[in-house]
């Protein structure tokens, strides 16, 4: 049974790639910008930040406490944790699956990645899809010819309408890479993730 992708373990990186942060100012950015895919919080990302440190994907960048307030520790990504978040990016974007969770997330992250890497990524999966399309054809095709009625296919045709609707969306996001329309910059994704509130409280 393949495992499901680190969710979770994928914003921590894909936040730190764009600037050191602690825990809590990656909560609020989280909640903030609505990655409802990311689900147990805040325990979901303390222990994922944990997980991450000890594999050292992320390092400490700076430790601070204010008066009585718990001590903070920030964090920025290591040079395996920029390598570790390309290749979790790479694949969830490139290959299909029967779990579109993690496809949403990486497209909401994939602006942490260079646009021609994106889209190196979706012409990929726009293949696979297109294969995908085309075996569902020729499957319906045959079960028609062999006199199976409609309502035992319905979950093919199904099946076949999901594929072909993600396959034009992805057709659309390609076509707005190819003309520039869609694009990003180092300072766009700065500017995304804004600067931390200081009034927000500790946790």
């Amino acid at each position: 049974m393949a495992r499901s992708p680190d969710l979770v373990g994928l914003t921590v990186l894909a936040l730190l790639s764009v600037k050191p942060s602690h825990p809590y100012e990656m909560h609020r950015f989280i909640l903030d910008t609505h990655k409802d895919y990311v689900t147990g919080l805040p325990r979901s990302l303390y222990h994922a930040v944990d997980r991450l440190a000890r594999d050292e994907l992320i390092v400490p960048f700076e430790t601070s406490r204010e008066g009585r307030r718990p001590e903070r520790t920030v964090y920025e990504l290591s040079d395996e944790g920029r390598a570790e978040l390309t290749t979790r990016l790479r694949r969830l974007l490139t290959e299909p699956g029967q779990d579109t969770r993690g496809f949403l997330a990486a497209v909401s992250l994939m602006g942490c990645l260079p646009v021609r890497e994106v889209e190196r990524a979706l012409l990929t999966r726009a293949a696979a899809l297109e294969s995908a399309v085309f075996s569902c054809d020729a499957h319906m095709k045959g079960l028609q010819e062999s006199g199976l009625p409609r309502l035992l296919m319905l979950e093919l045709e199904c099946e076949r309408a999901l594929r072909h609707a993600e396959l034009e969306w992805v057709r659309s996001v390609l076509e707005g890479l190819g003309s520039g329309q869609l694009a990003w910059s180092e300072k766009l994704k700065l500017d995304l993730l804004g600067e931390p509130d200081e009034k927000d409280p500790a946790v």
